[in-house]
């Protein structure tokens, strides 16, 4: 692009003696949510106070307790519904967050609205970073030090008029776009400021505020600060990312490597410009890791539901783990290896999860099987099968799939779009078990000849009809399916051939019926199709497959 050289990322570190690309998360990070801070997280129409209540409930219920409520010093809005949790009161083990700048009059009204709370963080922040000290404060660095130092020193003069436990939080906004070097001295200087200890705990908040440049990068600074913090065994490094280059879920992953051991972000991402980090997707990775992300998120439909209604923002359906497509193969190739997936883990007694392209099981989150597999133009024969197979029972043969894909992907072109399991079914049974022209068995009977010197050892006796008109056959062969083949031949003068012939149970119980399928040549053009019968009596199913393949090589298929 013309003007790209005007932009340029903050420099990555020179620290050779980093740890992180060796590590492996092995445990769940404390979880704080964000959704409901200051401005409800920049929504089009925010949320009313009994909005904000449902929300937090459902927080909590989800199991955060962790919760920032909002900026209650600069909005009547947040006050309010601070107010409401104090005196309504809120579960015993949960910290509400509050967050303020480090300015004396907005201290004393966060204390004010905090009152009668059992455990309060409250989360102080102010810039640091070179563009904010240069361009918005015009201050040095001994300036912006003082800042944060002022504000700790106020707290603690008002500290015992709270009767709770008090958590302090401290961030250097903007963070990532900050000397490390800078960003310790400050963040050191409001720990000596606060003196951390047993039951005295201090938060230290490093924001990617912004973007600045590749995760790795970011996971060097947590790492370099992290490293040398002072009064470290009584301080939680916490982290709180963005999305402006769409990388916030990774770099959350790679500071949680570089000894971050906390986490705020929101669900499904929700916040200012591109939003923060989507607790719901990092808390699904780590249980496709093998790890609990000590959050209950079983039922990713409710939480997208409630999400919708009260943030009023749609979920992507392209979203990790919650869109609608994220558990879906179009591709022939995929549908085809999702289905052999299955079918290996219904035979591998250890559970473990192997099914390709699909990361973890759809039904561990609340997710059904029927939205694996979607079939349109582009889809194979594959999925087909599957659909058949997982919801109607029919295994069909391999030769088969290619036969009745080929079907199905001309019904997907001519309707222009994605064709529902019970479209399929419904052309399955239009094309095999309701194929009834202009062949039409009635009914049957079979019985063996005892003269094991003739060279016919079954008699079959046919009742039918053929273009409408009924009539009856007896046919004689080496078993009910060459009897009724020499019959028809004969009767109808047919030149066929049985090339396969297969079936199996559809169900169980006193009513169970079967499956057959044959696979039938036209001798004279060559052509060959399925036919495809079904019956609680096997010999009845298989003849009706017969009567279903000649009746389609006679329709041209």
């Amino acid at each position: 692009m013309e003007h790209a050289g005007k932009y340029k990322s903050f420099p990555a570190m020179d620290y050779p003696q980093r740890r992180w690309p060796s590590q492996q998360i092995t445990k769940a990070p404390v979880w704080c949510s964000v959704d409901l801070r200051d401005g409800n997280q920049a929504l089009v129409e925010p949320m009313t106070v009994e909005e904000k209540r449902k929300l937090f409930d459902l927080l909590y219920d989800l199991g955060f307790r962790e919760i920032e409520v909002g900026f209650p010093a600069a909005s009547a809005t947040e006050r309010e519904f601070l107010r409401m949790l104090a005196e309504s009161g809120v579960p015993d083990d949960v910290y509400i967050q509050v967050l303020l700048q480090c300015r004396d009059e907005q201290i004393d009204a966060t204390f004010d609205a905090i009152r009668g709370l059992p455990h309060v963080i409250m989360h102080i922040y102010n810039p640091t970073s070179v563009l904010q000290r240069e361009v918005v404060f015009g201050k040095s660095k001994e300036e912006i030090l003082e800042i944060p130092v002022r504000a700790v020193r106020k707290i603690r003069e008002l500290e015992a008029s709270f009767d709770g436990e008090l958590v302090l939080e401290y961030s250097p906004e903007s963070f990532s776009g900050t000397e490390p070097e800078y960003a310790l001295e400050v963040c050191n200087a409001v720990l000596a400021e606060w003196k951390p200890c047993e039951g005295r705990r201090a938060i230290i908040n490093l924001p990617e505020t912004v973007e600045l440049n590749t995760p790795n990068v970011y996971a060097d600074q947590v790492e370099w600060v992290s490293d040398r913090l002072w009064f470290r065994d009584y301080v939680t490094v916490s982290v709180h990312t963005h999305n402006d280059r769409g990388t916030g879920i990774a770099s959350t992953e790679l500071a949680l490597l570089a000894g971050a051991e906390r986490v705020e972000g929101t669900l499904f991402g929700n916040g200012e410009r591109t939003g923060n980090m989507d607790v719901l997707t990092l808390g699904y990775n780590l249980y496709a890791a093998g790890i609990d992300p000590g959050l209950k998120l079983d039922n990713i439909n409710a939480i997208m539901e409630a999400y919708e209604e009260l943030v009023k923002m749609p979920v992507s359906p392209r979203h990790p783990y919650a869109g609608r497509f994220a558990f879906t193969a179009f591709s022939g190739g995929h549908q085809d290896a999702i289905s052999k997936g299955f079918a290996a883990m219904a035979k591998d007694p250890s559970g473990e999860w192997k099914v390709p392209y699909l990361l973890i099981d759809p039904a561990d989150i609340g997710r059904t099987y029927e939205t694996v597999v979607r079939i349109n133009a582009q889809s194979g024969k594959g999925g087909v099968a599957y659909v058949l197979k997982d919801y109607y029972g029919f295994h069909l043969p391999k030769e088969m799939h290619k036969e009745f894909g080929a079907r199905v992907q001309r019904m997907a072109e001519t309707l222009g779009g994605e064709l529902t399991r019970e479209d399929i079914f419904g052309l399955f049974r239009s094309e095999y078990l309701e194929r009834k022209s202009p062949l039409h068995f009635l009914r049957c009977s079979i019985d063996d000849r005892t003269d094991t010197e003739d060279e016919y050892t079954t008699h079959a006796h046919l009742a039918y009809t053929y273009d409408g008109r009924e009539d009856e056959l007896d046919c004689y062969g080496n078993g009910p399916i060459d009897a009724v083949k020499k019959g028809l031949q004969e009767k109808l003068g047919l030149n066929i051939r049985i090339l396969d012939y297969s079936e199996h149970a559809l169900n169980s119980g006193s009513e169970a019926q079967a499956a057959a399928y044959v696979r039938m040549q036209d001798v004279t053009t060559g052509r060959t199709t399925y036919g495809v019968g079904i019956s609680s009596n096997i010999t009845r199913a298989s003849i009706r497959a017969m009567f279903c393949a000649v009746n389609r090589l006679s329709g041209g298929v």
